[in-house]
């Protein structure tokens, strides 16, 4: 049962961080290229700010929860587990190392002036969102898999222990 419940966290949390980041690449990011930039930027400092507590909340409740499935179960369950917490680290650390550093410099660029290589340094971030967004959507189809097939090999198990 408390398996059942951890894989249960572990498909909401990283459902709600591939939803947040897909919400995001498919809507805000064509938004903000829509706008004039000084409003793109204005707007982006400001989403950082709220995004910074909450995401970093849906990527360390699901790696948390990945790896602890990765922990309570064995064989291909553990593997698709540990790979779905890894996969969210790689979300986390391409946030981190990617995408905030930019986000700094947007901020200072939302009270300031933008510098020449402006779109080049946006792109940048936009790649980084990206990947975090496949990295955490893979993550989530992992875990989709692993709840879909443990039906069936507990089903199989129990067979097998009956005859």
């Amino acid at each position: 049962m408390l398996v059942r419940l951890v894989k249960g966290l572990a498909l909401l949390s990283t459902g709600a961080l591939a939803g947040a980041f897909g919400y995001g690449a498919a809507n805000l990011v064509p938004t903000f290229d829509a706008v004039p930039l000084e409003m793109r930027l204005s707007f982006h400092a400001r989403l950082m700010e709220m995004n910074g507590i909450t995401m970093q909340g849906a990527m360390g409740l699901s790696a948390l929860s990945a790896a602890t499935l990765a922990a309570m179960t064995r064989g291909t369950a553990r593997w698709l587990a540990g790979g779905a917490g890894l996969l969210v680290l790689a979300s986390f650390l391409i946030t981190r190392f990617g995408n905030v550093p930019i986000n700094g410099r947007i901020k200072e660029w939302a009270v300031t002036t933008a510098p020449v290589d402006h779109a080049e340094i946006l792109d940048r971030w936009e790649a980084f969102n990206q990947a975090r967004t496949g990295t955490a959507f893979a993550a989530f189809a992992i875990l989709i898999l692993l709840a879909l097939r443990q039906p069936g090999a507990e089903a199989d198990r129990g067979r097998t222990a009956a005859r």
